[in-house]
């Protein structure tokens, strides 16, 4: 199935879009984070016209570490019209609007299918608020896939990142990385790799196959494959250009979002554990540079702490920034994932 994604994303390659098009401007996820980008994504954009049934449309498509735009700001462009889609790093931006974590807390999502749950429940809620402050419709969610350890340092459970820097990507894996002794330390991705291998860092956190692409099992020991979120990132598309579409096209578009948001969970799924796999020199790996980490299983004391992260750490923790920028932000959360939770 991954060599078939890849194989049929080539040869669409070759199909060429109207001279006429009309361009939209897009702005994609970083090269360095791996396949989805490569095999998924960016096919997707180069053949727009052929996977939306939008005859007269092209995207000229860029991943944000080409443009030297930080993907921190990403809604403030989308708001703006720099760009008219934009392929969002969720927990990056979400400073700008906290209630984005909501579709990913700490402990929320432990596998693929509670995370369709949840997306399905949240994202409208994720929508309004995008749409009211950012001129911003979302189109869709999808995950990188479980969010795992990787260290330098021997450990043997989440007992050990006491005393540790670990590398973290967005608030609210930062207050659980507190909660156990550790000190979180954000990073941004592309500088990752360096910062494990000079010290910066001792740890840190991302998708298997994230890391692999980019070479974090070169400076580190150990991995956990415990999930404490599974990096939801989602497709924007500035209001005004939505907008101006025809009601038909609106709904060729749509259509063409949930397919291929569709196709990257379940292609995410693939990866995760053939990236596991890889980094730990176990067969088969189809789609990775093959390492030697020593795989380090969750102990019950760790799968039940990241298990009550939700209603101990995570959830407490966002209400407050969340309902301080988005008042009701943390009752409409409960009134969706919260219910359907038992919470």
């Amino acid at each position: 199935m991954i060599r078939q994604i890849a194989t049929g994303a080539a040869a669409l390659a070759v199909l060429s879009m109207p001279a006429a098009a009309q361009t939209l401007r897009v702005m994609g996820q970083p090269v360095a984070t791996g396949l989805i980008q490569k095999n998924v994504e960016q096919p997707f954009f180069e053949n727009f016209a052929v996977q939306t049934g939008l005859d007269g449309f092209a995207a000229d498509y860029q991943p944000v570490d080409v443009t030297g735009i930080k993907d921190t700001e990403q809604l403030r462009i989308l708001k703006g019209g720099l760009f008219d889609i934009v392929s969002l790093r969720l927990s990056q931006v979400s400073r700008d609007e906290p209630t984005i974590l909501g579709l990913d807390l700490v402990g929320l999502n432990p596998d693929y299918a509670t995370g369709r749950e949840t997306v399905a429940a949240f994202a409208p809620v994720v929508d309004a608020q995008l749409q009211a402050r950012f001129n911003t419709k979302l189109l869709g969610v999808w995950p990188f896939g479980p969010q795992v350890l990787f260290c330098e340092p021997e450990i043997t459970s989440l007992a050990d990142l006491k005393g540790l820097k670990v590398r973290v990507y967005d608030q609210n894996l930062a207050e659980f990385v507190s909660l156990v002794g550790g000190t979180p330390v954000p990073i941004g991705f592309p500088e990752v790799q360096q910062s494990l291998a000079r010290g910066v860092v001792d740890c840190a956190i991302t998708g298997p196959s994230s890391a692999n692409s980019a070479g974090w099992p070169e400076v580190s020991s150990y991995t956990m494959p415990i999930a404490f979120q599974l990096a939801m990132n989602g497709y924007g598309i500035n209001l005004d250009t939505w907008n101006g579409l025809t009601p038909d096209q609106q709904d060729r578009m749509q259509a063409g979002f949930d397919a291929l948001t569709d196709r990257i969970w379940n292609y995410s799924e693939e990866l995760f554990d053939d990236a596991v796999n890889c980094n730990t020199g176990a067969e088969p790996c189809e789609t990775g540079t093959l390492y030697d980490l020593t795989l380090v299983a969750p102990t019950e004391a760790d799968k039940a702490l990241v298990g009550t992260a939700v209603a101990n750490v995570s959830f407490p923790a966002w209400k407050e920034v969340c309902d301080a920028t988005n008042p009701g932000c943390s009752d409409a959360w409960m009134g969706t994932v919260g219910t359907a939770r038992g919470m």
